[in-house]
């Protein structure tokens, strides 16, 4: 497999993967140099990436059967360009500084059912190590960025997972550029040991006293046992916008008259229905925000951005 392998790699590859952090076993940071360089963009763009379906899968995985038509094909999918937030001394980095890209990626194995197609891309990423080689498309794109911010807005930022990828390319750029509105990250993920970024933020909020890192957990003992001393139950971002409690947190009143709102993760949280779509079961947080007077009008304060990653 490798003779005919390595000749497709020199013929469809452009990049290299440069350094690769295991957030968990199923969740790491990637970063990838091409080999052309790197084009300007904006922090919350992304960029397809691919590998060939001749490539090896991490295992377990659920079983694949390539077809013979797609044996020496890429397979692509876009990625939103994340961000390592800070240098080897603690200084904040933002996109712009490096001569890579950063990746922030979760592992999909698949179900075992068989109605439901195996993932093709991640398990064959996750089998990266540094010096190997990728493709990564020339164009980097997307409209979910910064357009419109003024250095006085509050800027909130939610997501879910993985979704904290563009968001924290968008913060490092606030913070850049001396913003001094009220910056919010807030991210839900099932445990803490799926905070990739902790530590950078952490530290990032000690050295910018406008800036706040919020993370919520579902699956730790204080969300799932009511016998836990520190029981909370399941915490997600509509109940404490519900609540009121979210405003409370970030001592700001998120009005739609300073606030700018980004969304990114998965599509229970955001809420979105598309025209025909079935309603939801449980509103979604655009759903929430429409109540209390923010718009998916393309402009200005009140703005509702959002990216669906599945």
């Amino acid at each position: 497999m490798q003779a005919v392998a390595e000749p497709l790699r020199q013929k469809h590859y452009n990049a290299t993967v440069i350094d690769r952090h295991d957030v968990t076993e199923d969740l790491f940071r990637i970063r990838v140099r091409p080999d052309r360089g790197l084009p300007k963009f904006s922090p919350g763009q992304y960029v397809a990436m691919g590998m060939g379906f001749w490539e090896p899968r991490v295992q377990p995985s659920q079983f694949e059967e390539v077809p013979e038509n797609k044996q020496e094909k890429l397979i692509l999918r876009a990625y939103s360009i994340s961000c390592p937030l800070l240098d080897p001394s603690d200084r904040l980095v933002t996109c712009a500084d490096l001569d890579y890209l950063e990746f922030y990626i979760a592992l999909v194995r698949g179900a075992d059912d068989s109605e439901t197609p195996p993932p093709a891309l991640t398990p064959r990423l996750f089998g990266l190590s540094r010096g190997d080689r990728l493709f990564v498309a020339a164009k980097i794109t997307g409209t979910y960025t910064l357009a419109g911010v003024e250095a006085n807005d509050t800027v909130l930022m939610i997501s879910t997972g993985t979704g904290e990828a563009p968001h924290n390319a968008m913060t490092a750029e606030l913070l850049r550029r001396g913003h001094r509105g009220k910056v919010v990250n807030l991210t839900t993920v099932r445990y803490r040991r799926d905070l990739g970024y902790v530590r950078e933020q952490q530290s990032l909020m000690r050295q910018f006293s406008n800036y706040r890192y919020l993370s919520l957990t579902t699956r730790e003992p204080e969300n799932l046992d009511p016998q836990c001393p520190a029981y909370v139950g399941r915490q997600y971002v509509q109940d404490l916008i519900k609540r009121g409690e979210l405003a409370s947190m970030v001592d700001d009143a998120l009005s739609p008259e300073n606030t700018h709102v980004y969304l990114c993760g998965n599509p229970a949280m955001i809420g979105f229905v598309p025209p025909g779509g079935a309603p939801l079961l449980q509103p979604g947080v655009l759903t929430l925000l429409q109540q209390a007077g923010f718009t998916r009008a393309d402009a200005g304060c009140g703005h509702v951005r959002f990216e669906k990653y599945w």
